[in-house]
């Protein structure tokens, strides 16, 4: 029986249910509908979504604020290979899937609430935490607007999520973005800087105001508070000094990534710490965490490294414009039996130790402590703790210059004061950047302290760090990506004329398996069944093999399955009546020429995320290139085999 349908009083439009007819207050409701719907136009029209991108960066704020509020605003993060490598177009699965976010932030919690015992920060999982929030939001509007499922679409939202991630971490949308932009990705679309932007600025602005919402600070300022004198900040001698502190922080950051790759490889490889990461790694994390505490137990040897700072404060500390090794040359303060919140530069002095003692321990120790806590299978970031020890690697060569030149160097007759801190600015900015391969850390430095008056020496000391890095030693995030075994392309890094001579032809996979619109069933089914190939390359005829388009494996299963095996006697179906059927047919927009060079195919391979390429000679399908290929034709090229 058919429902009974009305109209409405004084209504010409469609016939609704006596149901919502006779519902209460039925012009109210039907008010209400109309607004929804006009809001839903005006609000999700195609291509306008950065109600999304607010959203993204309002809720990343609010994330980032009450994590720091709770464990005491230590700092930082990372989770950032994962997603550098979903952004090159590997798909991990349920990593980004939102179920995970709960036990991400609960583990970046306990991870932050240790404090500096383990010394990790949260940069990383908040840029993971930003992804999984932007892949919902994604969804969501998806199912809001109607429309179909974009990849590119997404791409723009995880990219824009990285920039969120680090804007609400340090409230620094400038440096967020140009982070993102070179660590993310070797191409980066301008549409996607500005998109990134948005967020980001709406992240790192909600994330300031919270704190003059909550009375901490009277207006929004950066993080980290700086006094560096503005008239002359440097004398120009000094440049010589910026520029090489930036190569001591490029050497030491090679060694550090070096023996990091290869101390995580080693934990991963072992027998015994293998088994224990792979049966029992809340056993190996605990072991980890008590070596760690019981190096930095203040009443222990943690005294002689300020093991009694918080994160926040050591850099706050690192960053005083004033020299200690001046201001305790004539005296010799107790070290304090507790903190002082007004002198905290006292916890970087021991009567036993002085100040270079202490600096030289710290960066030894930490050195190594770093590299151990980089193995921890917990959540946390390590960005934060690169970038302090490069502050204390700043700081110390800064104080050895304030003893070198007590009354500053002299420049036109003028005598201005070293100023440590601004080392201290430098190596931070430099040793981060080396580590990571960036060099938007001078702009998050600038950002963080709220001062720009160190520009060009910062600067060209970053320069200089990643000068010496990148030729040496790959970034820590492809070093990890290397190490965890995730699928990744590496760069082309011969500078040798000969290497522009390879082409696709000496390095590509001749073996292809084709499928001609000719063969009969019985081929194809043995085929299908035979191969576990995702999709099969189509060609015209078994004669010409003239590539036409390619065919999916569980399309082409449904449409076998739904063919009846018995046919008229004298009549042999092939392929081509299974493809009138229905059974879609994918064109190929892109193909490779035997005579494309290694350079060519691994710029389209990068540029438009691509994992596999078809190799046509005037149509003819005769092979295929994919990552592996590349790989090994790239390590071919930087390490030849020996001949023969």
């Amino acid at each position: 029986m058919e429902e009974l349908v009305g109209l409405h009083e004084g209504s010409s439009g469609n016939p609704v249910t006596l149901q919502e007819l006779w519902g209460p207050c039925p012009r109210i409701r039907q008010g209400i509908r109309g607004v929804l719907e006009w809001l839903k136009q005006k609000l999700f029209r195609v291509g306008e979504d950065w109600y999304f991108l607010v959203t993204l960066g309002v809720l990343m704020a609010l994330i980032s604020y009450t994590m720091s509020f709770i464990v005491g605003r230590v700092a930082r993060g990372s989770g950032i290979p994962e997603l550098k490598t979903i952004l090159s177009g590997v798909i991990l699965e349920d990593y980004l899937d939102i179920k995970n976010f709960g036990a991400k932030v609960v583990g970046l919690t306990c991870t932050l609430a240790s404090g500096s015992t383990i010394f990790l920060g949260k940069v990383g999982p908040f840029v993971h935490l930003s992804a999984m929030m932007a892949v919902y939001l994604g969804r969501v509007r998806i199912m809001t607007t109607g429309e179909p499922e974009n990849k590119s679409k997404q791409n723009e939202m995880l990219v824009a999520a990285a920039a969120v991630g680090v804007a609400t971490v340090f409230a620094a949308p400038f440096s967020g973005v140009l982070f993102s932009i070179e660590v993310m990705s070797s191409h980066f679309s301008v549409w996607d800087y500005w998109r990134g932007f948005f967020a980001a600025t709406c992240g790192a602005f909600m994330f300031r105001l919270l704190a003059v919402f909550n009375s901490e600070q009277e207006t929004i300022t950066s993080l980290f508070k700086t006094t560096f004198r503005v008239d002359v900040p440097f004398d120009l001698p000094e440049i010589f000094f910026f520029v090489a502190l930036g190569a001591i922080c490029g050497i030491l950051s090679c060694a550090y990534l070096f023996c990091q790759r290869m101390f995580l490889g080693f934990v991963r490889t072992n027998p015994f710490t293998s088994k224990l990461l792979a049966t029992s790694k809340p056993l190996y994390s605990a072991l980890a965490a008590l070596v760690l505490a019981s190096i930095t137990y203040p009443p222990g040897v943690g005294r002689f490294m300020a093991s009694r700072l918080s994160m926040r404060e050591h850099l706050d500390t690192l960053f005083d414009n004033n020299s200690w090794a001046l201001m305790t040359r004539n005296s010799s303060p107790p070290w304090p039996a507790e903190p002082d919140p007004q002198n905290l530069w006292f916890e970087w002095y021991h009567p036993r130790f002085t100040i270079f003692g202490t600096l030289a321990f710290f960066l030894v120790m930490k050195f190594w402590m770093l590299i151990l806590a980089t193995t921890i299978p917990i959540p946390a970031g390590y960005f934060m703790p690169i970038f302090i020890f490069g502050a204390a690697t700043g700081r110390l060569i800064g104080e050895a210059l304030s003893v070198a030149f007590p009354e500053g160097i002299v420049a036109g007759g003028v005598t201005n004061p070293i100023v440590p801190g601004g080392y201290a600015l430098a190596g931070a900015a430099a040793f981060s950047g080396a580590v990571t391969h960036t060099i938007s850390t001078a702009l998050l430095a600038f950002e963080m302290t709220g001062q720009i008056v160190h520009a060009l020496p910062v600067l060209m000391a970053v320069l200089a760090a990643n000068a010496i890095a990148q030729s040496c030693q790959p970034s820590f995030y492809d070093g990890t990506i290397i190490v965890k075994k995730l699928p990744y392309l590496p760069w082309i890094r011969c500078r040798k004329i000969s290497s522009h001579r390879v082409i696709v032809e000496h390095f590509m996979n001749g073996s292809i398996t084709t499928l001609a619109k000719d063969t009969p069933l019985e081929e194809v089914v043995k085929v299908v069944t035979s191969t576990d190939l995702a999709e099969y390359a189509l060609v015209e005829s078994t004669e010409s093999q003239i590539l036409v388009g390619t065919v999916r494996r569980a399309t082409l299963m449904q449409a076998l399955h739904a063919e009846p095996l018995s046919w008229a006697p004298g009549h042999q179906q092939c392929l081509q009546d299974v493809l009138a059927t229905g059974c879609p047919v994918e064109p190929v927009t892109l193909q490779l020429s035997p005579e494309t060079s290694l350079h060519q195919a691994h710029n389209l391979f990068e540029l438009l995320n691509l994992q596999f390429l078809f190799v046509t000679s005037r149509g003819r399908a005769v092979g295929t290139v994919s990552w592996v290929e590349l790989k090994k034709a790239i390590s071919n090229l930087t390490n030849p085999p020996a001949p023969k």
